[in-house]
């Protein structure tokens, strides 16, 4: 479900990222610096009267579909629980240029950062991404290291898109409902690579989680910030039960197939996992 107009003003904005941000960090997802949001703005927006300080930079990849439109970034080593404190302090916006090689760096005089998040261009290829092939007015990006599903992502026979899904989704009968298009398990990549942001464009173009293997998540909303937090909550208690069944030697049932495709057909849910 996208985000419809009348849409949200800057302040707004900012509060969701505070209040997705201390929703990651409650939930033990991103310790001291790590984890990072983004969140693209279709729509004019003025940005100056919060950011007034102005540099200009290059994007670490080009994106034309964004040219003309606003991003709001965290900062590198930013703690995720601080935003809601001071969000002008621990976040920057972007306004991207023509042809969407460079933008303007708007930031607060209160900036405690030096440069944006080194996930940026991960984050950044994904509105690119999602942008050129579906235009949406708005997306939220989150980068978060839940415990659980990172665990889960050292495991060999877990590092797989199907056997994950298979273990996650069949916990709690609200997961094929949040999770209908299930988590995308890329394998190790370096943190920040070229090599990372072209798998993880490629995964949330099928599913709405990527699991980065032997590292964290990312999740994307078109509705809000909180809404892509609540899709890595719901994959992180799947795969916390997961767990607690490992430790147990693996007595429990869970939701077999025929159940879970029950629950689907009963909310008219369109999943390959069912």
């Amino acid at each position: 479900m996208p985000l419809h107009e009348p849409f949200p003003e800057l302040d707004e904005l900012l509060t969701s990222m505070g209040a997705g941000g201390t929703r990651i960090s409650e939930i033990d997802a991103s310790e001291a610096g790590a984890g990072n949001i983004s969140v693209y703005i279709g729509w004019d927006i003025e940005l100056r009267r919060r950011f007034p300080i102005e540099s200009e930079i290059a994007l670490p990849l080009p994106a034309p579909a964004l040219a003309g439109k606003s991003l709001l970034v965290t900062g590198s080593g930013r703690r995720l629980r601080q935003i809601h404190e001071d969000p002008l302090a621990n976040v920057g916006a972007l306004r991207i240029h023509e042809g969407g090689l460079t933008a303007t760096l708007y930031t607060s005089p209160r900036r405690l950062f030096e440069k944006l998040t080194s996930e940026f261009n991960s984050h950044l290829g994904v509105h690119q991404d999602q942008v050129a092939r579906r235009g949406v007015d708005f997306q939220a990006v989150v980068h978060a290291q839940p415990p659980y599903l990172t665990y889960l992502s050292h495991i060999p026979a877990y590092r797989d898109t199907a056997a994950m899904n298979g273990k996650i989704l069949r916990w709690e009968p609200e997961s094929i409902v949040a999770l209908s298009q299930g988590v995308v398990v890329l394998p190790f990549l370096v943190p920040g690579s070229a090599g990372m942001m072209d798998a993880n464009v490629e995964g949330l173009r099928t599913s709405e989680i990527t699991v980065w293997s032997k590292h964290g998540v990312m999740s994307r909303s078109d509705l809000s910030v909180t809404r892509a937090v609540d899709r890595i909550e719901y994959a992180e208690t799947g795969a916390k039960y997961e767990y607690m069944d490992i430790v147990a030697g693996g007595r429990a049932e869970g939701l077999t197939k025929a159940e879970i495709k029950s629950v689907a057909d009963e909310f008219e849910i369109d999943s390959p996992w069912v």
